[in-house]
């Protein structure tokens, strides 16, 4: 029970990982707030797991691109669970789609970046001003910001490159109100997200030229996001934690 009675935004936390993480912080004694914007049966859902688990939890909608959507779910949150948050996991993002530059538009491009980049920013700025000394954001890059991603897939991981770089710049702006900045670079995880964009022969080779011959589980980033948030972690800050299998180095 590392983190009884915080109080936990996660963007994105209806599926995957981002459901993973809201059952590990309810298992740890948050409160649970579970962001979602397309599908409410899975947040609902995810929901249940959270109170399966013992913990306490709400769920709220905020397109996470808008920002009057963001500042409502922060005070839905704060309604629920008291002025004060403690934790923002920032998991809301995604590829859209595998296009080559030369098929992209500027549309496209502002919206993976708005999506991905955007988000985290609405995010930290609603949720910052309520937050305590001993507080935590985690955001999340991935391993294509740092080795530009697979094919079609630049526009991506730029946006992954740029939360690394505002993740190191906001821990050097909130570590002196002692509240702690770090990003996770999740490689291949068995996701929806691979189901969708990345094809299975592909996934196969990552998987057997991985050190640990597999693909990650969202569990395991979800532990790693729980140690994240955690005093565990008290003088770790401005952080960008691979977590891949030794598939790849920061």
């Amino acid at each position: 029970m590392r983190l009884k009675n915080k109080v936990a935004i996660v963007s994105g936390g209806s599926r995957d990982i981002g459901r993973a993480v809201c059952v590990k912080l309810a298992q740890e004694g948050a409160k649970v707030v579970i962001n979602y914007r397309g599908n409410e049966q899975q947040a609902q859902e995810t929901l249940n797991l959270v109170k399966e688990a013992g913990g306490q939890g709400i769920i709220a909608y905020a397109d996470m691109t808008n920002e009057q959507d963001v500042t409502t779910m922060v005070q839905e949150a704060r309604d629920a669970f008291g002025d004060e948050i403690n934790l923002l996991v920032n998991v809301a993002g995604g590829l859209v789609a595998r296009k080559p530059t030369a098929e992209m538009d500027g549309d496209f491009w502002d919206f993976v970046m708005a999506l991905n980049v955007k988000s985290v920013f609405l995010a930290c700025k609603s949720v910052i001003p309520y937050m305590p000394a001993g507080s935590a954001i985690v955001n999340f890059s991935s391993l294509a910001g740092r080795d530009g991603g697979g094919g079609g897939a630049s526009a991506y991981a730029t946006a992954k490159g740029a939360v690394m770089t505002y993740t190191r710049a906001l821990a050097k702006e909130l570590g002196p109100k002692n509240i702690r900045v770090n990003s996770v670079a999740p490689g291949m995880i068995a996701t929806s997200f691979h189901d969708t964009f990345t094809k299975p022969e592909i996934r196969a080779n990552v998987a057997n030229s991985t050190p640990l011959k597999r693909e990650g589980q969202a569990n395991e980033v979800a532990d790693l996001v729980a140690f994240l948030a955690s005093s565990d972690s008290s003088f770790i800050s401005g952080a960008n934690v691979d977590i891949n299998g030794g598939v790849a180095f920061s």
